[in-house]
């Protein structure tokens, strides 16, 4: 079975999408999130943008294999909001994404059917903007050896073009590599065969 280890994101914050329904505003954002903490700062900062809004309404989704997602309404009818938006996640087949759709009430009141409508519609909208991008699900290594086998370990990371995050090199040496998930046993493996050179991984 072939190990599924790639997944897609956005490369970066979209551009403001706007989109109109009578006479209320919709303005769409999307960010590219690695964890839940960076969520606040963000909903924060379209708060001063927005003093006139009264729906900071969102939804992401983090995670290749274990994913965490979260619907948010704030205010508006149960599920006409949060759940449309994470639905055009799941469209466009992202995570570690975040959207969030700003509401400016414009007098008309546009009925469940009509939100959660609007708020897809400006979810989809803004992804399209977005440039989607494919990641690898990597795997991180610590590979501990004694400086006279430098040289061993040096030439497998190199002939299997491995990424190496960091390294101490004195009489007792760590290097942290970085390897692609399909690839991951396979590697360690070769180090595990070594003789004095022991290689854990990082969870």
């Amino acid at each position: 079975m072939e190990i599924q280890d790639t997944y897609k994101t956005i490369a970066h914050p979209s551009e403001e999408m706007l989109f109109k329904e009578k006479n209320s505003k919709f303005f769409g954002y999307a960010f590219p999130i690695a964890s839940e903490e960076e969520l606040k700062p963000i909903i924060d900062d379209l708060k001063k943008q927005h003093p006139n809004a009264g729906h900071f309404c969102y939804a992401y989704q983090i995670g290749a294999e274990k994913i965490t997602y979260r619907a948010n309404d704030d205010g508006e009818p149960s599920n006409s909001a949060g759940m449309p938006i994470y639905g055009q996640l799941q469209s466009f087949g992202v995570t570690n994404t975040l959207i969030v759709v700003v509401r400016v009430f414009g007098g008309v009141k546009l009925g469940v059917g009509g939100l959660i409508s609007a708020y897809k519609t400006t979810a989809q909208l803004t992804l399209e903007t977005c440039t989607i991008i494919e990641k690898t699900i990597d795997v991180q290594y610590q590979i501990l050896f004694e400086y006279k086998n430098m040289n061993k370990v040096m030439r497998i990371i190199k002939e299997k073009n491995l990424e190496i995050e960091s390294q101490k090199m004195e009489l007792s040496c760590e290097i942290i590599i970085k390897t692609r998930k399909k690839n991951a046993e396979k590697i360690f493996d070769i180090f595990d065969s070594l003789f004095e050179i022991e290689i854990k991984i990082i969870e």
